[in-house]
């Protein structure tokens, strides 16, 4: 039963739990540029192709420490898609021991064509909201997120 501020914590389970589906769907649908078709691409390089397109070139630790992940398992992703000529890696001239990874300049606009329509919704759902209002959807999410999580797979924590 829907209140003068909205609808009961019932009524948004239920319409989140509609919803959820649809816009996992909707994101699995996304079609991948004609570039990008004959690699082997899955939903967790997603998170990875994200990082490297918004917040530039970085380290396999770096990057681990984002995906919250152990470096061993970025440093398969990263050879996985090196190979496939997807990104690539240069030693940091600060340092030699560590290595830069960043998508190919080839496939660079391929990638920002397949984040893109993902990035422009995003954008458009959260322009008109308030500085607090966006924090709280992505505090929500992220919380749902976490909670899932361990109501799945509890042996993670």
């Amino acid at each position: 039963m829907a209140t003068k501020t909205g609808p009961s914590v019932e009524d948004g389970v239920r319409e989140l739990l509609l919803l959820m589906p649809r816009l996992v769907g909707r994101t699995k649908r996304t079609p991948v540029p004609a570039e990008l078709a004959d690699l082997s691409l899955a939903p967790r390089h997603l998170c990875l192709l994200s990082f490297l397109l918004f917040d530039g070139p970085m380290t396999v630790t770096e990057l681990a420490g984002r995906l919250e992940v152990a470096p061993t398992t970025v440093s398969l992703m990263v050879s996985d898609l090196s190979r496939q000529g997807l990104l690539t890696r240069a030693e940091d001239p600060a340092d030699r021991r560590r290595t830069i990874v960043s998508i190919s300049e080839a496939k660079r606009g391929a990638v920002d064509a397949w984040l893109a329509p993902g990035a422009q919704a995003w954008h458009r759902t959260l322009a008109p909201l308030t500085p607090a209002e966006r924090a709280l959807v992505i505090s929500a999410l992220k919380s749902y997120e976490r909670d899932l999580t361990a109501g799945c797979c509890p042996a993670r924590h």
